[in-house]
Parts: structure tokens; C-alpha cells; sequence
């Protein structure tokens, strides 16, 4: 066979081809060449070929077919061979290909070549692609090799020690010792690989964590040194010593002040020294400075320190680059809770990006915005936001209308500001609002009994000028039928009333009616509006009866229906006309933030900081109740119902009933059936806030063993509540003998319906190791009928980086626990 071309021939013959079509067709002539190579077998040009499959794999072309001569190229003994070969592994297997397996050996051999370029390129291949049983099989070669005192081996050996700490967790403990000189090498490659070595035990273990966190002060030395050392020619970036360095050095110290005081006492003023000395006019210090701000905002620093990292992030507020610029503003929305006062400092140059043209640094500037209103500063800022508002893309107008509606409601200076205010947004962005825009603006109006004159001549004035905002017109509808006679009189306290005749009220309203603008709903709102006026306008009561009239033939169902019924009112029961329609009683907000809303103040000194409110109606999602329905497999089964605050057990419902619909027990009903309605017990709230939730001693009930397998046991625990006497409360004790701690740990349970089930949040979802802790979580029985417990449960978390899921069905419950 003639030789094949040169990998650079084919490169240049690739970058001639005028269409893709022509590239295709070289590419497809050109593999099949070296398929023919391959089978023949020719040593000679494997090479060459493998490194012409790999740039068409760079590409995007298959190139599956030569990883076996990979394996062939790593076999052999030349080093030219070697580096193909590994590159083509790296680039061509991974662990999901049996292939790889066979690399193993190879690798091994050339881990202890005589040859440092060799086992480098072992050591590579083995931190990019090493399945986990390979890591197992190697990792003695490799922390032999981390302790050789080869500086190029030692930093490869480190990045491959990351890799298999990261496939085999539990091996971390084997390279535990070759860690203790690892901080004092001189080589900065070393260094480097070391502290990402060392992040990335003290991420995953925390024994290693509380181990590494006596080495901070070397860590301050190496960066004070880095920091004060002079020009280096070989580490020096844009005038700043190995910044490179120097960031991983400060992520590791985050990780290792984080909730320490001792760690973060000794990393302050290192921390001070970085965020003064480090030059800011190139992207090298500012990469540098962010990480600085963000391992004290990570760590338990002093106060002023926090001050001058936050003020390092208005700096960057000013900084031409729009990535700074973003890196600032999202860095800030996290600390604004925490540091409130220190960034309400930069309010003005945040409110300068709202102006930007750049649409994530708008985002985030509008954000942040939101989040430094408070009663202080409600004016100005609402003045900016509104500005924006009336300026800003429609994709930013639904987020914009909301956040303004919030902060009007939570820090309105008075009562007239705040209908000023919502009525500002739905002129300027009225089709953008949300749908709980309109219940929530006719609520404020309803309790501003002093404002109804003068809220509705706003909205009358409003409606004059534009009815295509449906919101407004919505609203506005709604207020004249209530308020209509107000708006006649002429009487308004807050400015000059305006003279307006019945007939013109009506014109309008009937003009919403027939206009092409209007949505269903805004039609519905109109035409209830004027019923409503029949008793506040007496001399158009006739008018009124022949529009209703005229609408009872409406081809709009919901329309006619509406029409239809006001009609009957004029003529069967007009005597009950007045009282159906007088107006609306003062409408009381509920609370959606749960038993427990905590008020936030955004900087403010309030007399209460926290107000608790007991919610004695607790609706639970349809979609929660249907989740966990047929669990086990009746038709006669009771959801479980969560009272603690939405957590993955929420979450992983949907979950649940395609997992165990096709556990089928007797009389079994189908996952996917119609939607049960079902009553909320009221013995999982009623009298529980008051009364202690169970006796304090121990009814005499033994324990048991729910579960016990793969070294997760679930045992249960009994007790009477004192609230009612069939109420059992069990308590789950969820422990792991294994070595690794299983996490993402989730219990979920479902009872007979004749039974009623309710599941408190758990403790934790980390079950630790060895036994060295439990999980436990409360779970609610109400047994009216003294029947036999029977319950399923359902198991759900992550040991040693496996998802697993069980299921065990749990019958013999103790009979003091159901009698």
C-alpha cells in the first residue's frame, strides 16, 4: 500500500473544501484509508493514522473504530507511539467503553517506567478518564508517586490523586500522608496542584477538613510571600506574581475559615493585606480581589473587613467590562441580606446599571434594586424603578410590576402613595402584570375606606384615556360599580373632583363592553359594573335593564350566563336587588407565607423583628394529594400530608406514584386516575400550637425495626399524643453502619385512608457513617378506628456517589401502637 498522508496534508487538503458536503467526502475517503491500514495491520504508519482519527474526531466525525489501536500505540515502546496512543485514549475512551479496561496493565507498567515522560503521560491519562475500578487498582502507584521528590511527577501525580479521590472517596485516607510535605515544595506547579489536592479532600470529608485547618498559617505564608515577593519572570502575570496561585490558595482558605473563628482569626489580616495591595487596572488583580471578597464573605471575618469587600464590589460597579460589572452586582444580591448598610452605600451606582444596555447586567441591577428598598428609601428608589418601568424591554416589565407591587405593599410611606404607586405601574406596564395584580390592587382599594373618592376618580380619569391595559380597565370597572355614586357627587378630598354626569359613567363602561380591546374577563367586570350601578344610579335603571338585556344572547357563555342571571334580578327578584348588590365589606388579606412569616426590614430598626401568625387552614396542592394515591394499591388509600415547610419529600412526590403504582396489591385503582378530592383532616393542626404534641413519657409501646438493609436500619419509636388519645406518634430513626455517609437521604410513607398520615420535615438529610449519628423524623398517625397499622414506605439517597431507591412495606407494627 502507498504511504498514507501526513497528518498536516490532510489538515490543509480538510481547510480547501468550499462546502460541507466536499469536507464530508474527503473525510469519509480519508477514514476509509485508514480502516484499510488498520486491518493490514501496518505498524508502521498506526501512528500517523491515529493522529489523523483524532482531528477528525476534534471535528465531530466518528473516529469509535480506532480505539482499539490506541491500546496498541500504548503497548508499544516508543515514546511517539506513547503520546499518540494516550491522547487518542483521552480523547476517544472513557468508562462507559469496555476498552478502557484493558488499559489498566499498560498503565501500571508505564507508571514505573524508568522514563519521567512516560509515566507523565500515564499519570495524565489516568486523572482524565479513570473509571472508578481503575482508580482503585492504580491508586497505591500513584501516591508513590506523590511522594517521589521529582517535581514533575509529583504535580501530575497530584491532579491524577484529585481524579481518584473524586471516582473512590474512600481512598482518600491512602494519600493522607503524602500530603504532609506537599505545602513546602519551592516548584509553583507543585504547590498549585498541591491546593487543589487539598481543596478537594476538605470538600468531600469533613475529618480531612478539621485535619488541614491547622496548616492556615502556612497557607498565609505562601500567600504574604506570593503577595510581597519582587519580579519573577517565570510566575509574573500582568505585573502580579502566579495569580493563578494565589486564587486557589484563597478558595482554600474560604473552605477552611468557613464557621471557624480560630481559621478566620488567622486569615484576616492576610486577607486586608490582598484586598488593599492588589493592582486593580488589569483582569488578572481583579480575578484576584473577587476571590478575596468572596472568602470573607465565606468566613466568620470582622466587620470592617466585610465593609471593604463590598466596597471592592462597588469598584467593580464602575469598571468598564461588563462581566466585572455582572460578577459585582450578582456577588452583592448575595451579601445584601447579611451586609445591608454596606451596600445601600452603592445604591446610586446600582441604579445607574439599570441603565445598561447589556440585558443580564439590567437584570441583576433590577434585582438588587428591589432588594435594597425599605422605608427609608421607598420614594427615591420607587421614582428610578418606575423610570425603568416606563423605559425597560417587555421581558423585563412582569418581574419589574412585581417587585414594585411588593415593596409598595411592604413599605408604603401612605395609603394614597401606594394607589399612586400600583396605579403608576398598570398605565405604564398594565398587560404585563400578573394575574394577582388585579384581586390584590381591588383588596388595598376595599380597605382604604378614606381613598374610595378619590381612587375611583383616578381610575375614571385612567380609563378615559386607554382601555387596551386590561388590568387597569379590570380594576377600574370594578371600583366605578362600587364607588360610582362617590365619583357623581363630586365629592374628593385629595385633589379637585371632576363634574361627571350618570349617563357618562355608563358611556364608558358600555364603550369597554362593545370595544374589540377588551378580554372575556374585562367584559364580565364591565357588565357587573353596571348592574351594580343600578342601585347607585336611580334614573338609569332603564338603561341598565336593556344593556343586561341585551347581553342575555351573547354568544360569550360566560357573558350571557352573567347576563342572564342579572335580568332575573330585575324581574323575579327585584325586591332583593339592593341587598345582592350593595358594596363589598372591607376584604381581610390572608397570609401566604406559612404559620411562621418572618418580616424582613432591609436595613430598618423595627419594634418587632419577628411576627408570628398561626394559619389554622393549611391547603394542601391538589397534585401533592393525587401524588400518593393507590400507594398501597386499594382504592381506599390516605395521602400523606406535610405541614413542615416544602422540602424534596414535596418535591419527589410526582415520584413516588410511578414508582409504586406497579406494585399492585387487590383492588388496585391506576396511577393516572381522576383527581380525588380529599378533606383535610383537622387533627393535624387544631389545638397542637397550644397544648404539648405528645405525653412525655413513653406509653409502654416497644420499639421495632422498620427496615434493615445495606447497612441503612430504619427503627421506630412510639408515643401518645396528648391532643387526642388516637393520635400515635412514631418517631423514625434512620441509621448507617456503612463507612460513607449516605446523603440526599428522603423518607416518604403512605397508610390505609382509613388511616390519616402526617410527616414532619426530617432533622437532617445526611445519615452519617458508622453509626455516628441518626436521622429522625416525626410521623402523625390518627387511627379512629383501631384498626391494624399498615404502612408503605419508600427510601431515597446517595451512597458512595450511586442514587439508590428501596421499598418495603411495613406490617407488624406492635399492637399498643393501633389499639
Amino acid at each position: 500500500m502507498p504511504a498514507p498522508i501526513r497528518l498536516r496534508e490532510l489538515i490543509r487538503t480538510i481547510r480547501t473544501a468550499r462546502t460541507q458536503a466536499e469536507e464530508r467526502e474527503m473525510i469519509q475517503k480519508e477514514c476509509a484509508a485508514i480502516r484499510s491500514s488498520f486491518r493490514e495491520e501496518d505498524n508502521t504508519y498506526r501512528c500517523r493514522n491515529v493522529a489523523k482519527l483524532l482531528y477528525m474526531h476534534m471535528l465531530g466525525y466518528p473516529a469509535h473504530f480506532g480505539q482499539l489501536e490506541c491500546l496498541k500505540l500504548i503497548a508499544s515502546q516508543k515514546f511517539t507511539d506513547k503520546r499518540i496512543g494516550y491522547l487518542g485514549a483521552m480523547l476517544l475512551l472513557d468508562e462507559r467503553q469496555d476498552v478502557h479496561l484493558l488499559m489498566t496493565n499498560c498503565i501500571k507498567n508505564d507508571l514505573n517506567h524508568s522514563t519521567q515522560f512516560v509515566q507523565g503521560l500515564a499519570l495524565c491519562t489516568l486523572g482524565c478518564m479513570g473509571s472508578s475500578e481503575m482508580c482503585r487498582d492504580l491508586a497505591g502507584e500513584v501516591e508513590k508517586l506523590l511522594k517521589t521528590s521529582n517535581s514533575y511527577l509529583r504535580k501530575k501525580a497530584a491532579l491524577s490523586a484529585v481524579h481518584v479521590i473524586r471516582k473512590v472517596p474512600e481512598l482518600m485516607e491512602m494519600f493522607l500522608p503524602a500530603t504532609k510535605n506537599l505545602l513546602n515544595e519551592k516548584n509553583h506547579g507543585v504547590l498549585h496542584t498541591s491546593v487543589v489536592l487539598l481543596t478537594e479532600m476538605c470538600e468531600r470529608s469533613p475529618d480531612m477538613l478539621a485535619h488541614f485547618r491547622k496548616l492556615v498559617p502556612q497557607l498565609v505564608r505562601i500567600l504574604k510571600n506570593l503577595i510581597m515577593s519582587g519580579y519573577s519572570p517565570e510566575h509574573d502575570v500582568s505585573g502580579i506574581s502566579d495569580p493563578f496561585l494565589q486564587v486557589r490558595i484563597l478558595r482554600l482558605l474560604r473552605i477552611l475559615g468557613r464557621n471557624d473563628d480560630d481559621s478566620s482569626e488567622a486569615m484576616n489580616d492576610i486577607l486586608a493585606q490582598v484586598a488593599t495591595n492588589t493592582e486593580t487596572s488589569k483582569n488578572v488583580g481583579n480575578a484576584i480581589l473577587y476571590e478575596t471578597v468572596l472568602t470573607i464573605m465565606d468566613i466568620k471575618s470582622e466587620s470592617g473587613l466585610r465593609v471593604l469587600a463590598i466596597n471592592i464590589l462597588g469598584r467593580f460597579l464602575l469598571n468598564n467590562d461588563k462581566n466585572i460589572r455582572y460578577v459585582a452586582l450578582t456577588s452583592l444580591l448575595k451579601t445584601v441580606q447579611t451586609d445591608h448598610n454596606a451596600v445601600q452605600r452603592h445604591r446610586s451606582t446600582i441604579v445607574d446599571c439599570l441603565k445598561d444596555l447589556d440585558v443580564s447586567i439590567k437584570r441583576r441591577a433590577m434585582e438588587l434594586s428591589f432588594a435594597l428598598v425599605n422605608g427609608n428609601n421607598i420614594r427615591g428608589m420607587m421614582k428610578e424603578l418606575l423610570y425603568f418601568l416606563d423605559s425597560c424591554d417587555p421581558e423585563f416589565k412582569a418581574d419589574c410590576a412585581s417587585g414594585v407591587f411588593h415593596a409598595a405593599e411592604k413599605y408604603a410611606p401612605s395609603k394614597r402613595w401606594h394607589i399612586d404607586t400600583i396605579m403608576r405601574v398598570l398605565t405604564t406596564a398594565g398587560s404585563y402584570v400578573r394575574d394577582d395584580a388585579v384581586p390584590n390592587l381591588i383588596q388595598l382599594i376595599t380597605n382604604s375606606v378614606e381613598m374610595h373618592g378619590y381612587t375611583v376618580q383616578r381610575l375614571y380619569k385612567a380609563l378615559i384615556d386607554d382601555i387596551s391595559q386590561q388590568p387597569l380597565t379590570q380594576v377600574s370597572s370594578w371600583c366605578i360599580g362600587e364607588y360610582g355614586d362617590l365619583l357623581v357627587s363630586g365629592k374628593c378630598e385629595e385633589e379637585e373632583p371632576i363634574q361627571v354626569t350618570e349617563d357618562e359613567v355608563l358611556d364608558v363602561l358600555e364603550g369597554i363592553l362593545v370595544s374589540n380591546l377588551s378580554s372575556t374577563v374585562t367584559r364580565g367586570y364591565s357588565l357587573t359594573a353596571i348592574m351594580k350601578l343600578s342601585t347607585r344610579f336611580t334614573s338609569a335603571v332603564n338603561r341598565i335593564k336593556k344593556v343586561v338585556l341585551v347581553y342575555g344572547s351573547s354568544i360569550d357563555v360566560e357573558l350571557q350566563q352573567r347576563a342572564v342571571e342579572y335580568n332575573a334580578l330585575f324581574k323575579k327578584y327585584d325586591h332583593m336587588r339592593p341587598a345582592l348588590l350593595e358594596r363589598m365589606p372591607i376584604m381581610e388579606k390572608t397570609s401566604t407565607n406559612g404559620p411562621t412569616e418572618i418580616v424582613q426590614t432591609n436595613g430598618e430598626t423595627e419594634p418587632s423583628i419577628l411576627e408570628t401568625k398561626h394559619v389554622p387552614n393549611v391547603s394542601q396542592p391538589a397534585n401533592q394529594a393525587n401524588d400518593l394515591l393507590d400507594l398501597l394499591g386499594g382504592n381506599d388509600v390516605m395521602p400523606v400530608i406535610q405541614t413542615a415547610p416544602p422540602t424534596k419529600l414535596v418535591s419527589a412526590g410526582g415520584e413516588l406514584l410511578d414508582l409504586l403504582g406497579d406494585l399492585s396489591l387487590s383492588g388496585g385503582v391506576p396511577a393516572s386516575g381522576p383527581p380525588v378530592s380529599i378533606p383535610q383532616p383537622p387533627f393535624l393542626l387544631d389545638g397542637l400550637a397550644s397544648q404539648p404534641l405528645f405525653n412525655d413519657v413513653a406509653a409502654g409501646i416497644p420499639p421495632m425495626i422498620a427496615y434493615n438493609k445495606n447497612g441503612l436500619k430504619i427503627d421506630f419509636t412510639f408515643e401518645r399524643a396528648n391532643t387526642n388519645p388516637n393520635i400515635a406518634v412514631i418517631t423514625m430513626h434512620a441509621s448507617n453502619s456503612t463507612e460513607a455517609e449516605m446523603t440526599e437521604f428522603v423518607f416518604q410513607a403512605a397508610v390505609p385512608k382509613t388511616f390519616q398520615l402526617q410527616l414532619l420535615s426530617p432533622s437532617s438529610n445526611i445519615v452519617p457513617a458508622l453509626n455516628a449519628g441518626t436521622v429522625t423524623q416525626i410521623i402523625k398517625v390518627l387511627n379512629p378506628q383501631k384498626q391494624q397499622l399498615r404502612m408503605r414506605v419508600k427510601l431515597t439517597y446517595t451512597h458512595k456517589g450511586s442514587s439508590l431507591q428501596d421499598l418495603a412495606e411495613v406490617n407488624n407494627f406492635p399492637p399498643q401502637s393501633w389499639q
